[in-house]
């Protein structure tokens, strides 16, 4: 119990820490650029960030000068001093008096939405700051050597890309320079890991300008990951007792309409496509009309279709269609990035049908789907979110389906449902769905970088939108629950984070070569060959490295491919039928029969497992 409290004060102290520093930054952007404008400064979880609004841009060898700025400030021990003024005199002061249009927005959105009759700011020297804080009391507890600003990036503000696009400057901030510095070290090391480096270095993807941004071209060897991964995914689906489906990659703009995706998503929807064609009038005559198409940025619609096909019964249900489809979002060019942030995606997807008995059941087998699939990738740095509507919100009746009582029940079976499988969650209001609660499956990117990785959703308002029904054991028409799930997310977010993960060195199941076979002499090609066809009659991929380059060049290639499994042959091995056998990242070999290898290579792909 002391150790806990200890950590808690140490917590809050760095928190202190780290808010403390986004001001004196804040302070230091406003004496040496003039005439910024501030949006939000948070502490975040290894250090800081701060939005501006800039009179002219900044660039990273500004930086150097901002943190002397922020030092020269800390070493005057200015005091951070508190101050609360009635609602009213707060807006004039932050607009006439801190000149602060963005602090002067949400100061009115703060009042209205929680109904304050004041509002807090702290003051530092010549800087103010509307804020609830904490801090520490003055610039002097801040460790001077303890913080250094890391990048300069876009952001906009609100994260709406409708308004302004700000300088968002972004920092690290511990308690001593030896933490700061293994932090630094630390990341050094996780940008070697960056999945746009390594997709180059190993030639798994590429984005093409004439293609189109955000719309990646897999090349072979990155083809192979995805395959791995929907093979995956296909058996333990049918393990689970789904069905395989297929839909277009389009439909008419009315059924988006109908289903209410539209307008939601429209700003995220690529623009709409329109064709004029004829049909005949029931006079005979032929008319022509417009017909407006949309390239789908979900396949739930689809889906939805597929089941109001036939007639359906509770017999029936539940019914799980699952599909590989593919998807097209209109991402913000700006907010495009490799593989996280693509224009085209193919999503492990599928549609839960149920009744409102079998909710808690189905979810939490989705949920148990979705630890299987993380325990066979080696996948721990994930957390779970549950993401619900915000009814104080003030865009809620346009960001929500309008059902507060469906809302709070189907929040509740979320929970429910999450306590009986013991897999803990934040919960997270203004984060759902427009049709339900979900569960987000957070990941933290090497760099640092928080994303959405897989979801679970409940859905208890499109089915009725679309007049989805079954017969139950009374004859009666009810609208099914839809659970939407997809635990591999899509091909693109989550091959970015498995090269991050395991910094391109694939288990052997998913590498796209698993074996590379290097004879020591062109006298042992002929073997190597040999053992080529032998592993690829096997649906081994494995290739025989014949090149006339020497033995220790052909390892540092096979090395540089992060080719997980290396067989050196030559003499003793031809005249035995045996190999000597290399693992990617280690100077150890053994030698062993080609059958035994045969055999353990086997075991390793057909229980996907970590290690040969």
């Amino acid at each position: 119990m002391e150790n806990h409290e200890a950590t808690s004060a140490e917590d809050d102290q760095l928190h202190r820490i780290r808010h403390s520093l986004a001001h004196v930054l804040a302070q230091a952007v406003l004496e040496l650029r003039p005439g910024t404008t501030l949006g939000f400064g948070p502490a975040i979880a290894d250090g800081f960030y701060y939005d501006f609004v800039l009179p002219e841009p900044l660039s990273d060898a500004d930086l150097l000068a901002l943190e002397k700025k922020m030092k020269h400030i800390i070493k005057q021990g200015q005091k951070f001093e508190y101050q609360e003024l009635p609602a009213e005199e707060a807006f004039r002061f932050i607009g006439d008096t801190m000149h602060e249009p963005y602090k002067l927005e949400y100061a009115r959105e703060l009042v209205q939405k929680h109904g304050l009759s004041t509002l807090s700011f702290y003051k530092n020297g010549s800087f103010v700051d509307m804020c609830e804080g904490p801090h520490v009391n003055n610039t002097r507890e801040l460790p001077a050597g303890g913080f250094k600003l890391r990048s300069i990036a876009g952001a906009y503000w609100r994260g709406d890309s409708k308004n302004i696009q700000m300088t968002r400057i972004y920092a690290w901030a511990y308690r001593t320079p030896e933490e700061l510095a293994q932090r630094v070290k630390e990341h050094q090391l996780a940008l070697e890991h960056d999945h746009k480096k390594l997709g180059k270095q190993l030639d798994l993807f590429f984005i093409d300008e004439e293609i189109g941004k955000g719309l990646p071209l897999w090349m072979p060897n990155g083809t192979v990951i995805r395959d791995e991964l929907e093979k995956l995914a296909r058996e333990l689906e049918f393990k689970d007792g789904y069905q395989r489906v297929a839909t277009p990659h389009l439909a008419r703009t009315e059924l988006y309409y109908r289903t209410g995706h539209l307008p939601y998503y429209a700003s995220g929807m690529f623009p709409f496509l329109e064709l004029k064609e004829q049909r005949e009038t029931a006079s005979g005559e032929l008319e022509e009309v417009l017909e407006t198409y949309a390239l789908k940025p979900m396949n739930c619609p689809h889906h939805h279709k597929i089941f109001a096909a036939r007639p359906r019964s509770y017999r029936d249900l539940p019914i799980r269609f699952a599909e590989y489809g593919h998807c097209y979002r209109y991402e913000d060019s700006g907010a495009l990035s490799g593989l996280l942030r693509v224009r085209g995606m193919c999503m492990n997807d599928a549609h839960i049908y149920c009744t409102e008995d079998q909710i808690r059941d189905e979810f939490m087998k989705v949920m148990d789907l979705h630890r299987k699939v993380y325990s066979i990738l080696g996948l721990s740095n994930y957390w779970m979110r549950l993401s619900t509507w915000d009814p104080e919100d003030p865009k809620g009746k346009e960001k929500y389906v309008d059902m507060p009582a469906d809302w709070e029940s189907s929040t509740a079976r979320i929970r429910e449902a999450m306590k009986e499988v013991g897999m803990p969650y934040r919960e997270v209001k203004g984060e759902g769905a427009f049709y339900g609660p979900k569960i987000d499956v957070q990941f933290r990117t090497v760099t640092g970088r928080e994303e959405t990785a897989s979801t679970n959703q409940l859905d208890f308002a499109v089915p009725a939108r679309l007049g989805l029904v079954y017969k139950t054991s009374n004859d009666e028409l009810k609208h099914p629950y839809c659970l939407h799930r997809a635990p591999l997310g899509t091909h693109e977010r989550f091959v970015a984070f498995l090269i991050e993960h395991y910094g391109g060195a694939f288990p052997t199941w998913l590498a796209p070569e698993q074996v590379r076979i290097l004879p020591v002499g062109a006298q042992f090609n002929e073997y190597a060959q040999k053992l080529e066809a032998a592993l690829r009659n096997e649906l081994v991929r494995a290739s025989a490295d014949l090149a006339n380059e020497t033995l220790n060049k052909r390892i540092r290639n096979a090395e540089t491919s992060k080719v997980p499994n290396m067989l050196v042959v030559g003499e003793r091995e031809q005249q035995t039928e045996s190999v000597t056998l290399r693992r990617y990242g280690s100077r150890e070999q053994e030698t062993l029969t080609f059958r035994d290898f045969q055999a353990r290579l086997a075991r390793a792909i057909s229980t996907r497992a970590q290690q040969l």
